[in-house]
């Protein structure tokens, strides 16, 4: 390493802001300070600049009406088609030959749709859906990979007035039947399968497996064909092959039906604490309006940007930040079927040179795994192009920020750290990145019009440098209206902990624990379930998971809770060293010494277990269930939705000391 970087590397260890650099603000999109205030002084007419950014058939009378409460409704009277809104008018305002979506394969392929192309695309199937009986409001489940026939089906259920229901690819048979029964959905749009690490994966049986346990009757199902002489399947005698289907209506026109503002744009299911989904409701006007405001203000998109958002359309990041947000603002989006390490770990800064990428949005969970693969991989790409990085999914700890800052933006791209919800419909705490200076570790301060506190069990704000509960006491436009045919749950799951219903003051929780700095800025710890409760001490995981993976030497970590005989629950710490580095009893030492410094003796890991791999669904999340049964040494359920099952056992012998 040369003596400069070392130098660089010094200073941004020590470093705890970062500006964002003046080229930067000199062309983004939001660069007045003044912003906060115009949007605090004129709420919640701030609004119509978000409202603004669409094409309505026709204009809104009411921004919002509160009469409900918390039903609120946003921009009613107007009506509008969220498909138009994403291709029709940019084709009508002369940029049809700009691209929409470029696709790569996971077996290296790709495929360019321009704005006509999609526009072709999207009529076709919406024909296609047409002629199969599919009715306005009809809900339509779309089980798919990332294809380009999933932001395809989206857009052509949209045109028709049909809410979509995207179901992740890789959830289980049960986990099709369960949504497709809550939604009452008698249309499927599927893959007969897809591939990964270069292996194709059979999604056809799994379908069908699925469709076994639906309790009422199935229609049609449409199966797109991706792995071509790859598989061989016959269709039930309700299935169609979803190009015979888009040949037969090739050249139609379907005119986008006006939507009213507060119709169901779709449906997107999401973990509840009782293990039932919950149906998440979003409309028309406010969620598309919103997406598009987040897209323009945060990730700062304009019309001839390439831009790449790396999260799966089976989730909610992708639904607003690869489809809608993008897409409403007429740029170019990338969409990539496989995992970031095939064929080589330099997969993702290929696409970013090849495509020439302005703005990349990921995890930091791929993040922590670009780290662990070294910095070698993204050298080897001229990735000059970047202009903006971003990061979602969960908090992001300031070693992992710092390095996608220097090894990924080369130090010159603001980077924005962003937390939201399925139900927030889009971004609610992050910086503006052409006017908030940047704190790794900590997502910045709410949005403009988002009146997000950090307050006590008792509602009571908390003063800076304390941690309590994140609220947001007005509502905004992307938010969720309900869910899906359950009010009563939808009040109790998020309004009844700090609301006071007689006073008509209603307050949004989202069960995420944070903290607030002098400066407003907002650190988000994880979830409040995802606690641990040692000798009546809740101790955030995510909070401890940041302190170690700060200790030199660690490239990512998880923290459960584990049975302990006198504290009750006790820390258990899976540890995946950095390539180069022994997870050894001196590392171990590190690691209990990092906790001890960061939150405090109460937090000292009762075990630290090194592991090269942690239990990951194929969507790259950690399974801590798991993690909690080894720990507690209870029976371990089932494995079979992890892409590395076979990593359980391994940890299992680790701590027993078999």
């Amino acid at each position: 390493m040369s003596q400069e970087n070392v130098d660089l590397e010094a200073r941004l260890e020590e470093q705890e802001a970062f500006e964002p650099p003046e080229s930067f603000v000199e062309q983004a999109n939001v660069s007045d300070e003044g912003i906060y205030d115009e949007f605090e002084e004129n709420w919640p007419e701030c609004w119509e600049r978000a409202a603004d950014l669409l094409s309505w058939d026709e204009e809104y009378d009411t921004v919002l009406e509160d009469d409900d409460a918390p039903f609120y409704r946003w921009f009613t009277g107007g009506t509008l088609n969220a498909s138009y809104n994403c291709i029709d008018r940019h084709v009508e305002d002369g940029a049809g030959d700009r691209v929409a979506i470029e696709w790569e394969g996971e077996l290296g392929e790709t495929r360019t749709y321009t704005y006509e192309d999609l526009l072709e695309e999207v009529n076709a199937f919406a024909a296609t859906l047409r002629d199969l009986g599919v009715e306005e409001d009809d809900v339509v489940t779309l089980y798919m990979p990332m294809v380009p026939e999933l932001p395809i089906a989206m857009l052509a259920c949209a045109r028709i007035g049909a809410p979509h229901s995207v179901v992740f690819a890789g959830f289980s048979a049960e986990a099709l039947a369960t949504r497709m029964n809550s939604a009452e959905s008698e249309y499927l749009v599927t893959c007969d399968g897809y591939y990964r690490r270069g292996d194709p994966l059979d999604h056809i049986s799994k379908t069908n497996e699925g469709l076994e346990d639906v309790d009422h009757e199935v229609s049609d199902v449409v199966v797109v064909d991706r792995l071509g002489d790859e598989l061989e399947h016959d269709l039930a005698e309700n299935q169609h092959d979803w190009a015979d289907l888009v040949d037969d209506n090739r050249g139609e026109t379907v005119e986008p039906v006006s939507r009213d503002a507060e119709d169901m744009l779709f449906l997107m299911y999401t973990s509840g604490t009782t293990g039932q989904p919950k149906g998440v409701k979003h409309t028309t006007a406010g969620y598309l309006a919103y997406t598009a405001w987040t897209s323009h203000a945060v990730l700062d998109i304009e019309p001839d940007d390439t831009y790449w958002c790396s999260a799966d359309i089976g989730w909610i990041t992708g639904h607003s930040y690869i489809v809608y947000g993008p897409l409403a603002l007429g740029t170019s989006t990338v969409m990539y079927e496989g995992t970031p390490d095939y064929p080589e770990k330099d997969r993702l800064w290929e696409i970013i040179e090849k495509n020439e990428v302005d703005i990349f949005y990921t995890a930091p969970t791929a993040i922590r795994a670009f780290m662990k693969w070294g910095k070698e991989y993204p050298e080897k790409h001229d990735l000059s192009s970047l202009r903006l990085l971003g990061t979602v999914g969960e908090p992001i700890n300031p070693k992992a920020w710092k390095w996608y800052y220097q090894h990924i933006g080369g130090g010159e791209c603001p980077i924005v750290d962003t937390w939201w919800q399925t139900e927030t419909g889009g971004m609610m705490v992050t910086t503006l990145p052409g006017v908030n200076t940047m704190k790794p570790g900590s997502a910045g301060p709410p949005l403009p019009g988002i009146d997000a506190r950090i307050v006590d069990t008792q509602g009571e704000e908390v003063d800076a440098g304390n941690a309590g509960y994140l609220t947001v006491h007005n509502p905004w436009p992307g938010m969720l209206r309900t869910l899906y045919n359950n009010d009563e749950r939808f009040i109790s799951e998020y309004w009844e902990e700090y609301s006071d219903e007689e006073a008509d003051e209603w307050v949004y929780f989202p069960e995420d624990g944070a903290k607030i700095d002098d400066d407003g800025f907002i650190t988000v710890l994880g979830r409040v379930d995802d606690v641990i409760n040692v000798s009546g001490h809740r101790l955030g995981t995510m909070e401890i998971e940041s302190a170690i993976v700060g200790v030199e030497g660690v490239a990512e970590a998880a923290v459960v809770g584990g049975d302990h005989d006198v504290k009750g629950e006790a820390v258990y710490a899976y540890v995946i060293p950095e390539d180069g580095y022994e997870g050894n009893d001196d590392l171990r030492d590190q690691i209990v010494t990092g906790v001890e410094d960061a939150i405090g003796p109460i937090a000292r890991p009762e075990q630290v277990v090194f592991t090269p791999e942690l239990p990951k669904t194929r969507s790259g999340k950690i399974m801590r269930r798991l993690l909690e049964d080894i720990a507690s040494g209870n029976e371990l359920g089932n494995t079979s939705t992890l892409r590395n099952p076979e990593v359980v056992d391994d940890i299992a012998k680790e701590v027993q000391g078999d």
